[in-house]
Formats: structure tokens, C-alpha cells, sequence
């Protein structure tokens, strides 16, 4: 008896997006399958940020579809979309934490805003998230202003894993990290990823970073998926807008395209 796999995680289908005359993602066709964890990389302008809202639904696409486990949610609403949104976890570039609330309320915010979580319930899941991710547990009544920039992105990284979703978003999780501090967090995304068993996109033009966080690489140029594979195999690309980007050349077929 033959049994029929999963469908993909997340799938992209001929994806377009433009913004007045500039046309930002022209048919972008994507795969994720249950527990990869892929990195889309290109050049800043080049429409990540703009596939990831896509993906999410912080936007909608001019045309074609997003697939999550095989359901069509590209006009999803209301309750049928917050159903889809309880799947995600993300952690946004700049951490993008509320200096309103103390640490451990940022943590917990998608247990008590989304969940209904009772918030003593809810302080106690947010503890147990940041102390997964390296954090002192008496840090929970501070500010985040009082943080460092490196534990503001482990705050955020405690925030994304509280719901314990089954897809990680990573929006250039490394911008504005020191190495050190960037190798670190990275590897606090694989213990993440790999402990909850998810799936992981991850956005970013840091190409040490998505080496270390992917099991499958994919870049974005002119608004198109111009190479997908595994990590390793990704300096024999055989592209030679592939090869301009990871290995960090100012002139080729990149720099003609911003030149025009």
C-alpha cells in the first residue's frame, strides 16, 4: 500500500507583486517541505522582504497563490486567516519589540493577545521561551531599552518560539549583530527550529549566516528564483549572478542591473 507525502509547507506559485511601475516579484515559484529550513537570499531591492509579507499576508500578491499545507490562503480573512497566522512564528529584523512592556509581556505577547492565554499562564511560558534561548529569567521585568542589541534579538527569538509554531519566518536575523553576536544567534535559531520540529524561511543578504542557519539556499533576482539547492552546493551554482552575490563582487551582472 502506497502512502501519499505531505504537501509542501509553503509553496509559492507564480507570485507577482508591483508597486505603481516597478514590478517587484515577477512569478516567483517556491517549495518549502515539512521541516526544511530555507534561506532566501539576494541583494538588498531584490523583493525578499516583499515575498516573506506575501507569504505571511502583511501583503497580498497582484497574482498567483501561497500554499500552506497544500490550502490555497492567498484570499483568506477574518477567522479563516488567523487560523493560518496560529502556524507562524516570526522574528522580525530589528527584534521590533514593544518598549511599552517588559520583557517577558513582549515574550508573551501571542499567548495573551492571540491564545487568550491567562497572563500568570502566560508569564510562565514566557520564562520557559526565554530561558531556551539564553536569557537570565530575572531580566523579565526590564525594559527592552535596558538590552542589548544582541538580547533584544534573543527577546524577539523567545517571542517567535513561545506559541510553539509549526513555521519559524527569520527576517535578516543577523542585521546589526557583530559576527560573534550573529554566529550566536544563528545557532540559537537551529536549536530552536530543530526543538520544535518546524519549518524555517529565513530572509538575508548575510551569506555566513545563511550558510550556517539552511539546509537548502534559494536566491532572488530581477524578481525571480534564480537558483535553489542545497547549501553545499551553491558555490558550483553554475549562475554567475549566484556566484557575483556569495562571494561579494562589485561588478557583474548584479551591478549592471542597478546601473541601468
Amino acid at each position: 500500500m502506497t502512502t501519499t507525502p505531505p504537501p509542501a509547507k509553503i509553496e509559492t506559485r507564480d507570485l507577482h507583486k508591483a508597486f505603481g511601475g516597478k514590478q517587484v516579484l515577477r512569478g516567483v515559484n517556491l517549495t518549502i517541505q515539512p521541516g526544511e529550513s530555507l534561506a532566501v537570499i539576494g541583494a538588498s531591492g531584490t523583493g525578499k522582504s516583499v515575498l516573506i509579507k506575501n507569504i505571511i499576508g502583511l501583503m497580498h500578491p497582484d497574482s498567483g497563490s501561497v500554499l500552506i499545507d497544500g490550502q490555497d490562503v492567498t484570499a483568506l480573512t477574518g477567522r479563516d486567516r488567523e487560523q493560518v497566522t496560529r502556524k507562524f512564528g516570526m522574528l522580525f529584523q530589528g527584534a521590533a519589540l514593544f518598549d511599552s512592556l517588559p520583557v517577558w509581556e513582549n515574550v508573551a505577547f501571542g499567548l495573551i493577545q492571540v491564545q487568550r492565554m491567562a497572563r500568570q499562564d502566560a508569564r510562565e511560558k514566557a520564562i520557559e521561551a526565554m530561558i531556551q534561548v539564553g536569557l537570565e529569567p530575572d531580566i523579565a521585568e526590564r525594559s527592552p531599552a535596558e538590552l542589548s542589541g544582541g538580547m533584544q534579538k534573543r527577546v524577539g527569538l523567545a517571542r517567535a518560539i513561545a506559541t510553539k509554531p509549526e513555521i519559524m519566518f527569520f527576517d535578516e536575523p543577523t542585521t546589526g549583530l557583530d559576527p560573534i553576536m550573529g554566529s550566536v544567534i544563528d545557532n540559537l535559531i537551529i536549536k530552536s527550529v530543530r526543538e520544535l520540529g518546524a519549518t524555517a524561511l529565513s530572509i538575508t543578504h548575510d551569506m555566513a549566516s545563511a550558510r550556517r542557519i539552511a539546509d537548502n539556499i534559494a536566491m532572488i533576482y530581477d524578481g525571480i528564483i534564480v537558483w535553489h539547492g542545497p547549501v553545499d552546493a551553491i558555490d558550483d551554482s553554475g549562475s554567475d549572478v549566484v556566484d557575483q552575490f556569495i562571494n561579494g563582487r562589485s561588478h557583474g551582472p548584479i551591478d549592471m542591473l542597478v546601473a541601468s
